[in-house]
């Protein structure tokens, strides 16, 4: 058996280590070449040394810990562990690369741990900003330090605002009669939904680690996650490293059908 962790020593060790990476990250912002539309090398060489940082403060401070991305951490989620094993590091450095190294200031960087595949803490920090948003499994959502909740607001009216991705026209028509936006960042999407600054979002071909911390984030400020076609997802299924690639529903609890109405699926998915 292990020492249970210190959930409150948990969310602000992950705080730290986020700041700390956001600064690094900070030096390769907007760095891109000129020349390029997207930069790969200069965005692959900050992931590895973000990556390199965290992973080594999370091995110095929690050794035996596990680090999702390992060979030996891809499993199904269902594997129950009561060794030391049985906790699981979740790290983006980079959600939002395009935006990163083109110098547009929507993109973050995520930090999560779980026991047995079951969130504890989770942030999201979006460091050309300051934001970030931490949450507690189970518990409560804070964004800049203060806890906050969805509300209740006005009905969807023309001021209303849905995130959706790269292509989404492709996919869908849709009648929503509010603004439709897409920041190219994910994890801010999700984030936005759960501050209650907008009404939903659609999320589509994403991976494991970019979701973990923001849909903790979401969920502990009362919102959730549904597949389009409808059903709870559960971002456990894709512990094994599979994409998502399935079209999904973010938005406070309850709101969902009311979204699915505004969406009707196309014949041009490929």
């Amino acid at each position: 058996m292990t020492e249970e962790l210190n959930v409150e020593g948990l969310k602000k060790f992950i705080v730290e280590i986020l700041q700390e990476a956001g600064r690094i990250a900070m030096e390769g912002y907007g760095q891109g070449r000129p020349d390029k539309k997207f930069d790969e090398d200069m965005v692959t060489s900050f992931e590895v040394r973000i990556e390199t940082f965290v992973r080594s403060q999370i091995n110095k401070a929690f050794p035996g810990h596990m680090f999702f991305g390992d060979d030996s951490t891809i499993g199904s989620g269902s594997d129950y562990r009561h060794d030391v094993g049985k906790y699981l590091w979740v790290f983006d450095a980079l959600d939002g690369v395009a935006n990163y190294q083109a110098g547009i200031p929507m993109w973050g960087m995520s930090c999560a741990v779980m026991e047995n595949f079951w969130p504890l803490v989770g942030a999201y920090l979006m460091p050309s900003t300051g934001d970030m948003w931490v949450a507690l499994g189970g518990g409560s959502m804070f964004f800049n330090g203060r806890e906050r909740k969805i509300v209740e607001t006005e009905p969807t009216n023309n001021e209303s605002l849905l995130f959706t991705y790269s292509r989404f026209h492709d996919h869908f028509r849709t009648t929503f009669p509010g603004k439709i936006r897409n920041l190219g960042c994910t994890g801010a999407h999700i984030c936005y939904v759960a501050q209650g600054r907008a009404d939903g979002a659609i999320v589509h071909n994403v991976a494991f680690k970019d979701m973990v911390s923001p849909l903790l984030i979401l969920e502990s400020a009362g919102g959730s996650v549904e597949y389009f076609d409808g059903g709870r997802f559960y971002i456990n299924e894709y512990a094994d490293g599979r994409r998502i690639k399935d079209f999904l529903l973010i938005a406070p609890k309850g709101f969902h059908e009311q979204l699915r109405s505004y969406l009707e699926r196309t014949d041009m998915i490929e």
